[in-house]
C-alpha cells in the first residue's frame, strides 16, 4: 500500500468553496497524511528537516491548492523554494525522492473551456502547471495527472463540490492501493 502525503495550501479556507469540502473528505484516512501548511506555519517559518521527513516517509505526493493568479499559494512557494533543495531533491547526491510521485490536486475559478486555446486563458491547463511538470522532473519525481475542479466561482453547487470530494477521496483510495492506477495517471500526463 502506498503512504501518501497530501500538502494543503488554502491560505483563506474559511472562504472556501472546494478545497474545505476536498480536504475533509480525506481526513482520517489509514496511510493518507494531510498536512496543512498553512494551520502549521502561520508564522511561515518552515521547519524544512521536518518537512524533508514527511517526503522521505511517503510515496505519492499530493499538492492541494487553489489555482491563484496561474499559481500556487505563496506558502507553496516557499515550501518548494527551501524543501526541496539541492542536494536533497535535486543536483548533486539529490536523489532522495526518486520514484516517488507527485500529483495536484487544484480548483480554478474559470470553466474547463476557459482553459483551452479557444477560451479567455488561450491556454490549456496543462500549460499553465508546466512549472510543477518541471518541478516533478527535476526532483525525481514521476509526474501524475492533476485532479481538477474547474469553474468554482459561477457553477457554485453544494451536491457538485460533495461529488467532486467523493472523487477525490475515491482517486486517493485508489492510488493508495493500486500501482496499475497510478500508472494509468502517468500515462495521462
Amino acid at each position: 500500500m502506498h503512504k501518501i502525503l497530501v500538502l494543503f495550501a488554502h491560505p483563506a479556507l474559511q472562504k472556501s468553496i472546494a478545497h474545505k469540502s476536498l480536504f475533509n473528505a480525506i481526513q482520517n484516512i489509514d496511510g493518507i497524511t494531510c498536512h496543512d501548511l498553512y494551520d502549521t506555519y502561520p508564522d511561515s517559518f518552515i521547519d524544512i528537516k521536518h518537512e524533508q521527513t514527511l517526503l522521505l516517509n511517503h510515496d505519492i505526493i499530493v499538492l492541494q491548492f487553489p489555482l491563484y493568479w496561474y499559481s500556487c499559494p505563496a506558502i507553496l512557494k516557499e515550501w518548494q523554494d527551501l524543501v526541496l533543495e539541492h542536494g536533497f531533491a535535486y543536483g548533486e547526491h539529490g536523489d532522495k525522492l526518486v520514484g516517488k510521485k507527485l500529483m495536484l490536486a487544484i480548483s480554478t475559478g474559470g470553466s474547463m473551456n476557459s482553459y483551452s486555446t479557444a477560451g479567455y486563458n488561450e491556454h490549456d491547463i496543462s500549460q499553465f502547471l508546466l512549472p510543477f511538470s518541471q518541478m516533478s522532473k527535476l526532483c525525481n519525481l514521476e509526474y501524475l495527472t492533476p485532479f481538477v475542479v474547474h469553474d468554482i466561482h459561477k457553477r457554485y453547487d453544494p451536491a457538485r463540490i460533495a461529488r467532486k470530494a467523493k472523487e477525490y477521496r475515491q482517486l486517493l483510495l485508489t492510488l493508495q492501493q493500486n500501482d496499475d492506477a497510478v500508472a494509468a495517471r502517468q500515462e495521462n500526463c
